[in-house]
């Protein structure tokens, strides 16, 4: 395993981070290829054995219980001070008034339930997980300062917001004197790149780590186009996200089979790679309900693509509507799109 500083912070982090959204009661939100704790244990003493060490997940996956799992699997097999817990807030747990979003209510209980899911009484890194546009960004950054200052989380971090949003954050928390967001958690694969144009340079600039999620497009780029599977059939949250410029979208998967077939490798590692070779990346969040999906992500550090199989591989992309940011008010979130890895 690789290791890299995280952003402009002392925190070290393996070059891959485990998703945690695989790990759940499958009928706590309806996705019906969640794993429950005997199936998830082996994926985690895999990714542990391979040196993962940062395990990403949120209050809103299978209504808490991936946090449970993974809480009590990392404890199982682990020493604490050797793993990098990171979990978000943002999405309701319940419908109710103050049951989600990022108001100082919100947050201080969101967190406390958090600690109890995962066993724990710090988590490293405390993320938004999308951007609240009902409360006032001044009383989201008080209140995550509040929160690292308790001592119940040692770092914060953002997740998909445009990149004029995160930057007016950053300021505020310069200007006041709080604790500021190291770490950027956004949407970037073969078959979206928008982040490019503005986020990653802001990132790179600010010192801002960068762990994308769905960095294999929800499987999309690990198979060939016409192959199905029980999740992309199933998956509400992946049609939203995929559901135009289709036939461009289509040359860019066939570009990473045909990449994948001439190096005689899985179109996982490909797809990985690229994001890999990307140096504004840190480390992506990789999914995983098989062990060859650690497999392939633990190999795709070694898989130097050229500039000329990068060029091939980014030949068809064209730019696609801006998604994956949701940063709406909570009374007009009809769909929570929360499922990333």
């Amino acid at each position: 395993m690789k290791y890299t500083k995280f952003g402009n912070s002392g925190l070290t982090v393996s070059r891959l981070c485990l998703g945690c959204m695989s790990f759940g009661d499958a009928a706590a939100d309806g996705h019906d290829w969640a794993m429950d704790e005997d199936a998830s244990r082996p994926m985690i003493r895999q990714a542990l054995e391979a040196g993962i060490n940062f395990f990403d997940i949120a209050n809103s996956y299978s209504g808490g219980t991936s946090e449970e799992i993974t809480g009590r699997l990392l404890k199982e097999m682990s020493r604490r001070d050797e793993v990098v817990i990171a979990t978000k807030a943002f999405f309701p747990w319940r419908r109710a008034p103050n049951t989600g979003g990022l108001s100082a209510k919100a947050l201080m209980h969101a967190v406390d339930d958090s600690l109890r899911r995962l066993g724990t009484d710090y988590i490293d890194l405390y993320q938004i997980h999308r951007l609240d546009l009902d409360t006032p960004m001044e009383e989201i950054l008080e209140t995550l300062d509040a929160i690292v200052r308790s001592g119940k989380v040692r770092y914060i971090g953002a997740s998909s917001m445009y990149a004029w949003q995160l930057m007016k954050m950053l300021h505020i928390s310069e200007l006041k004197g709080l604790k500021r967001f190291i770490s950027m958690q956004n949407y970037v694969n073969l078959l979206y790149r928008e982040e490019e144009r503005e986020m990653l340079p802001l990132c790179a600039d600010q010192g801002v780590a960068v762990m994308p999620w769905s960095p294999m497009a929800r499987g999309k780029l690990t198979r060939p186009w016409d192959v199905e599977t029980n999740r992309s059939q199933t998956d509400l949250v992946g049609k939203a996200l995929y559901s135009q410029a289709d036939e461009n979208d289509r040359a860019v998967v066939d570009a990473v089979a045909e990449l994948a077939e001439k190096r005689g490798l899985p179109m996982a590692q490909i797809a990985l790679a690229w994001v890999l070779h990307k140096s504004e990346v840190t480390s992506p969040i990789i999914g995983a309900t098989k062990a060859k999906h650690i497999e392939d992500a633990v190999a795709a550090l070694d898989v130097d693509l050229s500039k000329d199989e990068i060029k091939a591989l980014e030949a068809s992309y064209v730019p696609h509507p801006v998604t994956g940011i949701f940063g709406m008010p909570k009374h007009d979130l009809e769909v929570s799109v929360c499922g990333e890895n």
